[in-house]
């Protein structure tokens, strides 16, 4: 089942109320997954050279964040603040992820990592959404885009490290309605290519997919027409990224999606109710997205994709 739902400021006005409209939108899909909910959010980035994590204790939600904070600075030389937020913790740290992870790995192997780059900070944890929006103060937050999601496990353990969305490269997450059948052949084939995961999640391969396609050269739009390709299954994607977030549903396209779009913002939804709490809603062009075609937006326009192949 699931609920996922995407928002894209284009004015500052809605930049400053992100996370109440993030969070409305996430709320309004609670029935469709009530029991964990996430988002990941783009803001405040960081200089060249710096990496923003966003950490979360494996079993301690009430974990002092400021301990391993002071052990950074320590390291580093510089000092590193740490900001909470519900059970997880944003870090700005002046080092590439390259030589903090194996630091915390070695160091904390308690602490997970959830996601890191230069802009994304993710959030995710069991409960139902409204609750899990409280408790990170998602209201308080500014931001340029970000993804949310709603799930009703099915494959997959209802806890905080399957809970969406699911980061496993800079800056990259994704969000998934649906179901992949071939994702544990295809995790066994990205792991030998490099990819690491954190769970047996189907939507984590979609995102360690992208990854690799990224990695290995790719744009976003080449990498989500190969994955209509080798991702077998149902499903409408969300993805995120630095600069923006893209929309696309499987060839068959039997999951539901609705993207709407005024003056002042881009969103995109599993049912239009939760577009409809935004501001100039009734306003908006809507309309549903075409089976394999991929929609994206960013701070240079919009595109939309011819689809990588017919019925």
């Amino acid at each position: 089942m699931c609920g996922i739902v995407g928002l894209f400021a284009k004015s500052s006005r809605v930049e400053e109320k992100f996370g109440q409209h993030l969070s409305a939108m996430l709320i309004e899909m609670a029935d469709r997954g009530p029991d964990s909910a996430g988002v990941a959010v783009y803001r405040n980035g960081v200089p060249e050279g710096w990496t923003k994590v966003t950490l979360c204790h494996r079993q301690d939600p009430a974990y002092d964040w400021d301990v391993l904070a002071a052990q950074v600075s320590a390291w580093l030389g510089e000092t590193v603040p740490a900001e909470r937020r519900g059970s997880h913790a944003v870090l700005r740290v002046p080092a590439a992820l390259e030589k903090l992870r194996p630091w915390l790995d070695a160091n904390h192997p308690d602490i997970r990592l959830v996601s890191a780059g230069t802009k994304i900070e993710i959030f995710k944890e069991k409960g139902h959404p409204r609750d899990v929006s409280k408790s990170f103060q998602l209201e308080d937050i500014n931001a340029t885009h970000g993804l949310g999601h709603t799930r009703m496990a099915t494959e997959s353990a209802v806890t905080t490290a399957h809970s969406h969305p699911f980061s496993t490269g800079l800056d990259l997450c994704l969000v998934h309605n649906g179901s992949l059948s071939n994702h544990n052949r295809l995790r066994m084939v990205l792991e030998r290519r490099g990819i690491e995961f954190q769970t047996d999640n189907d939507s984590e391969v979609a995102a360690g997919y992208l990854t690799w396609r990224l990695r290995e050269g790719d744009d976003l739009e080449t990498a989500l027409k190969a994955a209509s390709r080798d991702l077998d299954g149902f499903y409408t994607f969300a993805v995120g990224t630095r600069d923006g977030f893209a929309v696309m549903r499987d060839p068959i396209a039997c999951k539901h999606a609705v993207l709407a779009e005024t003056d002042e913002w881009v969103a995109m939804a599993t049912e239009f109710r939760a577009i409809a709490v935004l501001p100039g809603a009734e306003k908006a062009a809507v309309w549903e997205p075409q089976p394999g075609r991929v929609y994206s937006w960013n701070r240079e326009g919009a595109t939309v994709s011819a689809p990588e192949f017919a019925l």
